[in-house]
């Protein structure tokens, strides 16, 4: 049991994945502060002056705290809009790179021979 999770800790997907996943997390906290520090405060002029962080409402004596809601929804479309555009690009490197890596496939004899035939009665004058 110890040998087939050694295994499975030690393959490349797993390794990938603790990258990805603290990667991740960086990207997280870069957005966040983009979010938090730039977008919002120039969305908050734009619309007059609202500090989107400060926007609540009280019901029956609880504050609901709907301006860091909405920062979590812009916060969610960029990091959903930097990851389709990474996915994007790798899947555009993957076709490049298959279309390149394809070679011309070899032709057996027996359709060597009929292509010399076609091309032979191709150009036979009528």
């Amino acid at each position: 049991m110890w040998k087939e999770f050694k295994d499975f800790a030690i393959k490349g997907n797993m390794i990938n994945l603790a990258v990805a996943f603290i990667l991740g997390a960086a990207f997280t906290a870069i957005v966040t502060s983009l979010v938090n520090d730039i977008f919002m405060p120039f969305l908050g002029i734009l619309i007059g002056g609202i500090d989107f962080s400060t926007l609540a409402v009280t019901v029956l004596g609880v504050s609901v705290t709907y301006g860091n809601f909405l920062q979590e929804i812009v916060k969610f479309f960029l990091i959903a809009f930097a990851l389709f555009m990474m996915v994007k690009g790798i899947n555009r490197l993957k076709r490049e790179q298959a279309v390149e890596e394809t070679p011309e496939p070899e032709l057996s004899r027996e359709e060597q021979l009929l292509s010399e035939i076609r091309d032979l009665l191709k150009n036979r004058p009528l």
